[in-house]
């Protein structure tokens, strides 16, 4: 199959799936877009951070390429990949960690899902600050580059399939049940 077969896969699996959530688009234009969420969890920064990274537990298979998302990780080591164990020893490598602070921030950068396909940039920032009752967590996620319909189908649909992700993650970081 074509990269742009699969392209035009996941792009209709995203937008299908995604139906429900709530958008945080913070802008959109020709050339990007830029997606936001946020949330208090009840773990503190530490467990939180340890929580966000150890993805498989969290993460919805239904939007992984294997179809099962214990075979995602996050490498929190310089260079380090958010990835995917395929069959037979084949990977993909949704984003790269640029930027580990245990316990403060994580910050990624490559496109995923059907951004993955097109020549877009993208940077993903988490953020854990402390509060009274536990942490605040701020996902945000920017992409530029080009695409033909000047992201105004892919901008919301990245958003609610992060949305959706993002509940995912914050239920299990106040719950231990995503």
């Amino acid at each position: 199959m074509s990269a742009r077969i699969y392209a035009a896969i996941a792009l209709s699996s995203l937008l299908a799936l995604a139906i429900g959530a709530h958008a945080k688009v913070t802008s959109q234009s020709a050339t990007g877009f830029a997606v936001s969420h946020t949330a208090e969890v009840t773990a503190d920064p530490k467990a939180a951070y340890d929580a966000f990274v150890k993805i498989g537990n969290w993460w919805g298979s239904d939007h992984t390429f294997s179809g099962d998302a214990k075979n995602l990780k996050i490498e929190t080591k310089s260079g380090g990949c958010w990835c995917e164990s395929l069959p037979d020893g084949g990977f993909v490598r949704h984003l790269e960690v640029t930027h580990v602070a245990p316990g403060k921030t994580l910050v990624f950068s490559g496109g995923l899902g059907p951004l993955h396909f097109m020549g877009v940039a993208g940077a993903m920032m988490v953020s854990f600050e402390k509060t009274d009752k536990g942490t605040h967590v701020t996902l945000s996620y920017a992409v530029g580059g080009y695409d033909e319909k000047d992201f105004k189908d892919l901008a919301n649909g990245v958003d609610k399939v992060l949305g959706e992700q993002f509940k995912r993650y914050t239920n299990l970081a106040s719950t231990g049940k995503p």
